[in-house]
C-alpha cells in the first residue's frame, strides 16, 4: 500500500488521473493546494502526491512548477495524463431552475466560456480553488450550478445537465507523480528527464546557451518554461524537460553543459514517459 497526496477536494481531475495509476489498497489523500500537497512528501505525511503541471488549453501550472524548483528537493518518478472535459451540474431538486450563479475554477471557466455566452449569458461567475470545490459548495446552496467533471457530479450526487462543455474537445492535462530522491527508475527507452536551471544576473544569451546544449547533442526539449526565481527583477530559472534518461550519454552531458553555463541546476527527475493521452476510465 503507497500513501498518495493530491490536489484536493474529492472529485478533482487531478484524483481522476491518480486512480488512473493507484489500486484499491493505496490511500489517496486530497489536500486543499498544490504546496500543501508538496510540502505532505517533504514532511513525510504521504510517500507521493499527484498534482498537476501542464494543461495543453491553458498551459502550465506554475504552482507546481515553482514549488519544484524550490524549497526542499522533491523530483518526479512518473507522469499520466487525463482529457479533460466539463460538464455543467446542480443538486438534483434544482434540475430545470433558472441558473444565475455559477461556480468554477479559473481554467475551466477560460475553457467554458462560449458555451456559458451561449446558454446562460446573465450568470455570474464565481471562482473557486478547484472545480470539485465548486461541485462541493452547490450543497451549501452559495450558486444555482458547478462547471467541473463529471467525476465530480458522480462524487458528490449531483445531475449533470450539459455535458461537453468545453471549447476544446481535445484538452489535456498532464500530472506528474512526486516524491523524494531516491533510486532512480530503470531507463525504458522512452523516458522523460527534468531539470531547473537557474541563470546568473542578467546574463546575455543564457536561453541560447542552454538550447545548445541539447541541440549538439541531439536532444530533443519536450517543455521549457521561464520563471522568477522571487528573488529580485533579472533573476531567472527555467524549467526544462528533455527526451531521454539521465543516464543516458548524450543526456547526461547536455545536462553538465548546462550545469557549467548556470550559477545552479536542480535535477527534477528521469521517469517513463507517456505518450498519448490515456484513456477516461
Amino acid at each position: 500500500m503507497t500513501k498518495y497526496g493530491y490536489l484536493g477536494p474529492s472529485g478533482t481531475f487531478t484524483e481522476a488521473a491518480l486512480r488512473q495509476i493507484t489500486t484499491a489498497s493505496d490511500e489517496l489523500i486530497p489536500f486543499a493546494n498544490v504546496t500543501a500537497a508538496l510540502d505532505a512528501v517533504r514532511s513525510g505525511a504521504v510517500e507521493k502526491a499527484l498534482v498537476p503541471i501542464e494543461n495543453s488549453v491553458e498551459g502550465v501550472v506554475a504552482r507546481t512548477l515553482d514549488e519544484l524548483a524550490v524549497g526542499e528537493p522533491l523530483v518526479v518518478a512518473a507522469e499520466t495524463t487525463l482529457p479533460v472535459s466539463f460538464s455543467l451540474m446542480v443538486l438534483p431538486e434544482n434540475v430545470g431552475k433558472p441558473i444565475t450563479k455559477i461556480a468554477t475554477h479559473p481554467h475551466a471557466e477560460a475553457q467554458c466560456r462560449g458555451y456559458v455566452a451561449r446558454e446562460l449569458p446573465s450568470a455570474e461567475m464565481i471562482e473557486t480553488p478547484s472545480t470539485a470545490a465548486a461541485a462541493a459548495g452547490l450543497k451549501d446552496k452559495n450558486w444555482d450550478a458547478a462547471i467541473a467533471a463529471k467525476y465530480a457530479a458522480e462524487k458528490y450526487g449531483l445531475t449533470v445537465v450539459a455535458d461537453n462543455i468545453g471549447e476544446n474537445e481535445g484538452a489535456v492535462t498532464r500530472f506528474v507523480v512526486v516524491e523524494k530522491p531516491g533510486a532512480l527508475p530503470a531507463p525504458t527507452g522512452n523516458d522523460r528527464t527534468s531539470l531547473a536551471a537557474f541563470i546568473g544576473l542578467d546574463h546575455a544569451g543564457a536561453l541560447l546557451e542552454i538550447l545548445t546544449e541539447f541541440a549538439n547533442r541531439d536532444v530533443n526539449l519536450t517543455f521549457i518554461q521561464s520563471r522568477p526565481t522571487g528573488r529580485e527583477l533579472g533573476h531567472y530559472h527555467f524549467i526544462i524537460d528533455a527526451e531521454g534518461h539521465i543516464n543516458d550519454p548524450r543526456v547526461h552531458d547536455a545536462v553538465e553543459g548546462v550545469r557549467a553555463i548556470c550559477d545552479d541546476i536542480r535535477f527534477l527527475g528521469s521517469y517513463p514517459r507517456v505518450s498519448a493521452p490515456a484513456k477516461n476510465r
